[in-house]
């Protein structure tokens, strides 16, 4: 079971790592310009980051039950799910192309982005938002490969699409002079990039899956798309919560000045690579789980959950450690601004204590997903989001920035302690 749990996280790990390495990158390319820059491309991402990660179900949903389907040996509801998830994948890509402009406008708004950060903020959306059919339609096929026990291909997908980003994203900035622009083309371009080395693994190892979803599918009304549609649509309530959550601590984050919001901005790229390493763990929860669910294998199950957890938690330690050893030379790398320096040091303590509050939510994430218990997993969501909100809403006054990072903390420490507490009450009987 350890060395299944390895072979899926190992991979996972490493592209996940990878992916908060492009915005590393990006924080870099823009903190050397000014603190303005380095703002508007902070909540630029947090924008696509609300709009992507609450379309994160297309990968999820598409992982839990094509590792369910692996399980259980059904060919045909495989092709099935491939075949549900890319059209419904190409739907809202269409819908977001044809909202884009409502979208940029309510988002940064409520962003409160003013100014120079509004006009920057608003280039970036320009931009980025035409990478949506590709980044959409990317969610399904990595989340399909994930669930057919497949961690290689994303890797390389990611790890191949990321070093692409980063070169064009420094080309454009440094050499062309394009600032914000510049790294807004260089995502757009690297996403359809991906897409493409995406379909071209699934036509080289799956071929008779991926060309069997459009030749032997066909639409059979709304009626066949009930279990489809009810774990998605549970898993795009959750996910809504979870970047409300950091929507609002980035919009709050913008009313304390641009220093403040660029410490935050910085802060937040220590809690992107904790939680990318911790969620390699968790993806392999999604495959290795949902596939023995699919076997109706409980024994394993509950065998892969106890092992999981002690990596999560090994995982989370490394991050502590690591945080609180080198933090203050790591944010160093994101910024020259002294006043942004000094400021940071005053915060780190915060992102040195939330690998051990958050890692159980991340494990349980991946736990629920490869059960589908989609219910129950936006259930726990939703009570820690509304206690979020009350904590922000009592100590933001009081506290300032710290109030913000304590009420940010206990919210994942929250979605831990509610998703454990539904588990051993109901066990995998989950709704």
């Amino acid at each position: 079971m350890n060395r299944e749990i390895i072979r899926l996280a190992i991979p996972n790990i490493i592209s996940n790592i990878s992916i908060p390495l492009l915005s590393t990158v990006d924080t870099m390319l823009m903190g050397n310009l000014s603190a303005i820059h380095l703002g508007a491309v902070g909540i630029g991402s947090m924008i696509f980051n609300f709009i992507y990660w609450n379309f994160g179900f297309l990968r999820m949903g598409t992982t839990g039950m094509t590792a369910q389907a692996i399980g259980a040996k059904n060919d045909k509801k495989l092709t099935d799910i491939l075949f549900k998830a890319i059209f419904l994948a190409l739907g809202l890509a269409i819908l977001l192309l044809l909202l884009q402009k409502p979208i940029a406008r309510i988002s940064l708004n409520l962003m409160n982005a003013e100014g120079l950060l509004l006009d920057y903020g608003s280039t970036y959306f320009k931009i980025r938002i035409l990478a949506a059919p590709a980044s959409l339609l990317l969610f399904v096929l990595l989340g399909w490969f994930f669930g057919m026990q497949n961690a290689v291909i994303p890797l390389v997908i990611t790890i191949l699409t990321n070093l692409v980003n980063i070169v064009f994203s420094y080309y454009f900035v440094v050499h062309l002079n394009w600032d914000v622009a510049g790294v807004a083309w260089g995502t757009v371009l690297a996403q359809y990039f991906a897409l493409f080395l995406a379909i071209i693994f699934m036509l080289f190892k799956y071929r008779a899956y991926f060309l069997g979803a459009f030749l032997k599918s066909k639409w059979e009304g709304l009626k066949s798309y009930n279990e489809f549609l009810q774990v998605n649509g549970n898993l795009f309530i959750r996910t809504v919560a979870l970047t409300l959550a950091f929507g609002i601590f980035y919009s709050r984050s913008t009313l304390l000045g641009a220093q403040l919001l660029a410490v935050n901005v910085v802060l937040l790229q220590f809690i992107n690579w904790m939680s990318y390493g911790i969620d390699g763990f968790a993806y392999a929860a999604e495959s290795i789980v949902g596939k023995y669910k699919g076997a109706k294998d409980e024994r394993k199950v509950m065998k892969a959950i106890k092992l999981l957890f002690i990596w999560g938690l090994v995982l989370a330690l490394f991050y502590t450690g690591l945080f609180a050893f080198a933090g203050k030379q790591i944010f160093g790398i994101f910024t020259e601004d002294t006043a942004v320096l000094s400021l940071g040091n005053e915060y780190l303590f915060w992102v040195v204590i939330t690998p051990i509050c958050a890692f159980a939510a991340y494990i349980w994430d991946g736990i629920y997903i490869g059960l589908t218990a989609t219910i129950t997993m936006r259930n726990a969501m939703l009570f820690a989001f509304a206690i979020f909100l009350v904590i922000l809403f009592i100590l933001e006054n009081k506290m300032a920035n710290h109030g913000i990072w304590l009420a940010f903390t206990l919210f994942l420490l929250l979605r831990g302690i509610f998703q454990g507490a539904y588990f051993w009450k109901y066990r995998l009987k989950i709704n």
